[in-house]
């Protein structure tokens, strides 16, 4: 973590505004050509960039609460008239999210040339706008997101290319204080441009007022008092009930007979296919004949032949009223798709539909696969997947949530390294929840399942917290970083004083708090999850070894093989690891109830070794796994789950130097998802996020099997 600060600029916002939920502001400066010149910026939520009409970069990086990460940009390459328009848009959220913490509204920027600061915010020289073109109070996207995109234009949106001094528009400035800057450290996301593949259909779209079958704005979440937004009654448009009620008609044609450029749309819908689930930006240029509403809606497949925007509990649905004139839009957070439906109600040409990712710039080193196009499909998925969700921070999906997960974390840093050959991201990730000091609203000494995240309804995963340190371990011995071990002690010592208080008569945890996970499978069954838990004990287990060897704890590292022994002794039935202990009548008593991922804890975590348990490894290798599909011979013993079930077997044969099983379970995991969205998915089905981070993970084990090459 390096300090930042800024020479001039001050942070400012619309005067009384920094609290407002899903407000959008332009800041707006006029500089001369120059070489050398940069642009340093922070925000809260986020921004985008323009420069003379041309979209440049968007951001930020995010940080723990109450510090903030500068950006840098070189602006010299689009400096191209005397006079240049800098426009930075900043959309301030104020909510809770796991994206966007719940923080107020500012811009902090500073234009230099050479050696002199030419425009700061705080001077004369950046003026801020309110257009009030996006609607402020529209539902939220997810529970995990903040807010939906919903414009209202009354004439042609082209205050990104000049200045418009309209008095209307101007805001008098709020200057605000105490802010914390530090530099971004990880690279700038990339903004490749993706051209559609094909039109795959079009038809007609009416809207049916009286449908009354529909699916509610609140239904899957309520906006209540830990949960911030606009309740239903207070919004202005209802978009994602509205946009339910539009009948949508195919119409027979040929796909190939249908312009991707130039596309009349009257009362009529049209779906954009691109060459794979990408995350960023739709950019979509149209000349509106008449007023008209245009709702675009998006998803990673297509469910019945058309874009079923609701698919993830989420609202893949903007909504965009405008009169007669040029248009062009584009969503202001990113956002993941390989089907975009533009539907218009009205009259308008779709003159230009692109896409401009955002995804990880960094990739700077290929494995050396042999020549199997199945392995290549798959491959090609996988970094794509990375790319996606490994930008400032490693996320779950770049879609629904956004969210810094720990555990998924601890795989997809490890193929941050194999591609980058460094781990400046996964510092960067660690380092969030060394800077924050309190983590609000979860127990004192517990660590957030994902951060930068705001956790206003007390939810945590207290087995998350314990693969933190294992990450902790992995990334200080695989760096030689053991200055970020002494800044995590404290953290990690509180950790541990937190799991000392549910240990029971055994040495073992018992009973504990949140939202006990390990993995979506019968292992997670509140009658197996409660009590005490065999896998949850084996990743304590391994939580302690790790800190006995960041810091030399003799006394963890004792307990750590008490705890072993006790796990083995109590867990292990003669043929199989169980996976709990319940009391009856203040007796622990075992049911006896196993479950395949149990097993593969007990491997991954060293309770159980192939030496010592060659029987159970045997059954594992060979009649566990893909296999099971066709002949099962242990149903008793309950089946695992993508995620982490697969991985661990994965890892498992990995590790053992089985590369012919390795690649043939890769391709039974991976293929499929690979063929239809080129990208891998968070479950074996695409019911979720079919882009995950955690599942890039395959990328690791082809580098160890076939090497890597810059």
């Amino acid at each position: 973590m390096r300090k930042f600060y800024f020479e001039k600029a001050q942070a400012i916002w619309a005067d009384g505004r920094s609290e407002e939920m899903n407000c959008e502001l332009s800041f707006r400066t006029v500089i001369p050509k120059g070489e050398e010149t940069k642009l340093f910026l922070a925000a809260s939520s986020i921004y985008r960039l323009w420069v003379n009409g041309e979209f440049i970069c968007a951001g930020p990086a995010r940080a723990a609460h109450g510090w903030y990460r500068v950006d840098e940009i070189c602006l010299s390459p689009f400096l191209t008239e005397d006079r240049n328009y800098v426009v930075t848009e900043v959309l301030g959220y104020n909510v809770n999210s796991y994206d966007t913490l719940d923080q107020p509204s500012f811009l902090t920027e500073e234009i230099w040339q050479g050696n002199e600061v030419i425009s700061y915010t705080g001077g004369e020289s950046i003026t801020i706008h309110d257009f009030k073109n996006r609607v402020q109070k529209v539902q939220r996207y997810s529970f995990q997101r903040a807010f939906i995109d919903a414009y209202q234009y009354e004439d042609e949106n082209k205050y990104m290319y000049h200045m418009n001094e309209s008095a209307q528009s101007l805001c008098k400035i709020e200057i605000q204080t105490d802010k914390r800057y530090i530099y971004r450290d990880v690279e700038m996301p990339g903004f490749e441009t993706l051209e559609p593949v094909s039109v795959i259909k079009k038809g007609t779209a009416y809207y049916e007022k009286e449908k009354t079958e529909i699916i509610p704005e609140e239904y899957f979440f309520k906006i209540k008092q830990d949960l911030k937004g606009y309740a239903r009654e207070k919004t202005e448009i209802h978009v994602s009930e509205e946009a339910q009620k539009i009948q949508l008609q195919e119409k027979e044609c040929s796909v190939n007979a249908i312009a991707i450029r130039q596309l009349p749309l009257s009362d009529e819908y049209a779906i954009y296919e691109l060459p794979y689930n990408a995350t960023g930006f739709f950019d979509i240029r149209l000349e509106v004949r008449e007023k008209s509403r245009t709702f675009v809606m998006f998803d990673e497949i297509l469910s019945n032949g058309s874009v079923d925007f609701l698919r993830m509990n989420s609202c893949n649905c903007f909504v965009y009223r405008m009169n007669a004139g040029k248009y062009r839009l584009m969503n202001f957070a990113p956002y993941t798709m390989k089907y975009l439906q533009i539907v218009v109600l009205g009259e308008c040409t779709v003159e230009q539909v692109q896409f401009k990712e955002y995804k990880n710039s960094s990739v700077l080193k290929r494995i050396h696969l042999p020549q199997d196009t199945e392995l290549a499909l798959i491959y090609d998925a996988a970094l794509e997947s990375f790319r996606a969700n490994a930008l400032d921070l490693f996320m779950d999906c770049p879609s629904r949530e956004r969210g810094g997960w720990l555990c998924d974390s601890y795989f997809t840093s490890s193929v941050e390294y194999v591609l980058t050959g460094k781990n400046v991201i996964e510092k960067a990730f660690l380092e969030n929840f060394i800077l924050n000091k309190e983590f609000r609203h979860i127990p004192e000494g517990m660590i957030p399942m994902c951060y930068p995240a705001d956790h206003n309804n007390g939810n945590f995963i207290p087995q998350w917290a314990m693969w933190y340190v294992l990450e902790i371990e992995k990334y200080v011995y695989g760096n030689q970083d053991f200055e970020l071990a002494e800044r995590s002690k404290n953290l990690i010592y509180s950790l541990l004083k937190y799991f000392e208080s549910f240990e029971n008569e055994n040495g073992m945890l018992e009973n504990l708090q949140g939202w006990n996970f390990i993995e979506w499978s019968r292992a997670n069954d509140p009658d197996l999850v409660n009590g005490v838990n065999f896998p949850t004990n084996m990743l304590y287990m391994r939580m302690l070894k790790c800190v006995s060897a960041l810091y030399k704890d003799l006394i963890l590292e004792r307990k750590a093989d008490r705890l072993r022994k006790n796990i083995r002794k109590r867990s292990f039935n003669g043929m199989f690891y169980t996976d709990n202990e319940h009391r009856d009548k203040n007796q622990l008593v075992n049911p006896g109830i196993c479950t395949e991922v149990c097993q593969y804890y007990a491997f991954f975590t060293g309770v159980a070794t192939v030496k010592e348990d060659s029987e159970l490894w045997k059954i594992m290798k060979n009649k566990f796994g893909p296999i099971r599909s066709t002949i099962n011979d242990y149903p008793e013993i309950a089946g695992t789950n993508v995620f982490i079930g697969k991985y661990l077997r994965i890892e498992l044969l990995y590790r053992q130097g089985l590369f012919e099983e390795v690649i043939k379970e890769i391709k039974e995991v991976f293929l499929g998802m690979a063929k239809e969205t080129g990208t891998l998915w968070e479950h074996t089905l695409p019911t979720a996020s079919c882009n995950h981070g955690f599942a890039s993970y395959v990328l690791y084990w082809l580098a160890g099997i076939f090497g890597i090459e810059e």
